[in-house]
């Protein structure tokens, strides 16, 4: 990774999803986590407030040095074990059917191959594992699509490969999980364009 990846777009990135008017939907996201949980696109642990007390062990998947340093303080104050295990969404170093469950918040636009990452993720869930997620993506409004699409290459640049017109549920659903819950809104008080929200839950066969 070069220095912009590794030293300045963790801290943007943090700046820019740990708002605490995210909370909520880390809240919504995280609640039925269970057992044996991997995280893709830890960041910095925003969300480890919010594991329920059914995760009894966290596996985090986090490519930058600094973002996990930036982890360091909510990863000593967790009540639940959260060990950095793994550096690549698309690559992930565990057996098959080693998790209950897996997480992934905000990282699914910013994966260069999301395919093979969602087919990593559901190689490691036991047949019926559950996988939740929040992420931006495409709008469900044309005239926001359409604004999403000219901007891509701008934000791909400027974020780290971040697309803004992913369609996250279709996705989910190619990649072989049956989608058991699905909620499609804007987030406020950020412009439509970079805050279309798909959060859901989907279950792995």
């Amino acid at each position: 990774m070069g220095i912009y990846e590794d030293r300045v777009l963790p801290r943007i990135v943090d700046l820019s999803c740990g708002m605490q008017a995210m909370d909520p939907q880390r809240e919504r996201v995280c609640g039925g986590l269970h057992g044996r949980v991997v995280e893709i696109g830890f960041g910095s642990g925003r969300n480890v407030p919010f594991y329920p007390a059914e995760v009894k062990s966290v596996s985090a998947v986090e490519p930058a040095d600094l973002g996990w340093r930036m982890a360091a303080e909510r990863v000593a104050a967790s009540p639940v074990p959260v060990e950095r295990a793994g550096l690549d969404g698309q690559q992930l170093p565990f057996d098959d059917s080693s998790f209950d469950s897996a997480l992934s918040t905000w990282t699914l636009c910013t994966i260069p191959d999301v395919r093979t990452a969602l087919a990593e993720v559901r190689r490691v869930l036991v047949p019926g594992g559950t996988f939740h997620f929040v992420e931006h993506g495409l709008a469900p409004d044309a005239k926001v699509r359409k604004w999403q699409n000219r901007l891509n290459p701008v934000q791909k640049t400027l974020f780290g490969g971040c697309h803004l017109n992913r369609d996250i549920g279709a996705l989910v659903a190619d990649a072989g999980f049956e989608i058991h819950e699905l909620d499609r809104f804007y987030a406020d008080p950020a412009p439509k364009t970079f805050a279309a929200l798909s959060l859901g839950v989907a279950v792995s066969a």
